[in-house]
């Protein structure tokens, strides 16, 4: 694995953990950040060992979103945003959502504009009690990146999705859980040991299958019924003949744990 400065990376007993670590800066995002990023996906997509990722702060904060002193932004200059997007944000995105595996969002604390959109890509998000979200891109006269306009109003419904954007106010954990922008919220004593039994769980899971499982609820909302229905089926068919599939089906019946390769 490589060095990095602006992230912390392990790959152990299946488990990639990958932490944002610029606490002094709330875990804000720069440009070298970016690039370790891109670095370490690069490692668990050709990893043979891996089988989760979960993404967490350093300290404190999850993420603050975009460092804004890292950008060359001055009252008389004018910057193009669309690059920083085009070439960092959107590619995060696409990368975490093809991830052929889960991808665990641990939220330890604060996560505001990139930074709470970066939670809602992940697959699956758990959130300590004092964590909190805020969409902070209109008090900057900014629109929500990083897919955040894509992800709120499927999460939660349009009328939320406006009131979040547009007012820019503090969402609590809790408040996220019960509208369904994370799968749950949990206490702060108890969130390392919840978060180290999900990834401890999905790095002996079936991977393909749960790969499979991704891709067909993403795939869904731009299907027809018809085209959702044959998906299922051909994902059913490749699935049918995988050892984890027999593996599952033996365990069952010999009334045992199931002991999955992933494959």
């Amino acid at each position: 694995m490589g060095e990095f400065e602006t992230i912390l990376f392990e790959i152990r007993d299946g488990a990639a953990r990958l932490t944002l670590n610029r606490p002094a800066k709330l875990n804000s995002f720069n440009v070298q950040m970016h690039t370790e990023i891109r670095a370490a996906l690069t490692e668990i997509e050709t990893s043979k060992e891996v089988r989760v990722l979960v993404i967490t702060g350093a300290g404190r904060a999850f993420c603050a979103g975009q460092d804004l002193s890292d950008r060359a932004l001055a009252p008389d200059k004018a910057v193009d945003l669309g690059a920083s997007i085009g070439r960092d944000y959107a590619p995060l995105v696409r990368r975490l959502r093809s991830l052929e595996m889960p991808v665990i969002c641990a939220v330890n604390g604060v996560a505001a504009g990139a930074g709470a959109n970066l939670v809602f890509a992940c697959d699956i998000a758990i959130a300590a009690k004092s964590a909190s979200f805020v969409e902070s891109f209109s008090k900057l006269g900014l629109v929500p990146d990083t897919g955040g306009t894509y992800f709120l109003p499927r999460l939660i419904g349009t009328a939320r999705a406006m009131g979040f954007a547009l007012l820019g106010e503090k969402v609590s954990a809790e408040q996220a859980a019960e509208w369904g922008l994370i799968w749950k919220c949990v206490d702060d004593d108890e969130f390392a040991a919840a978060i180290d039994k999900l990834a401890a769980h999905f790095a002996t899971a079936p991977t393909r299958g749960l790969a499979r499982i991704k891709q067909a609820i993403y795939r869904s909302g731009e299907q027809t019924l018809d085209r959702q229905l044959d998906l299922e089926r051909d994902f059913m068919r490749e699935l049918g003949y995988s050892e984890d599939f027999r593996e599952g089906v033996a365990a069952f019946l010999e009334k045992r744990t199931p002991r999955f390769k992933g494959k």
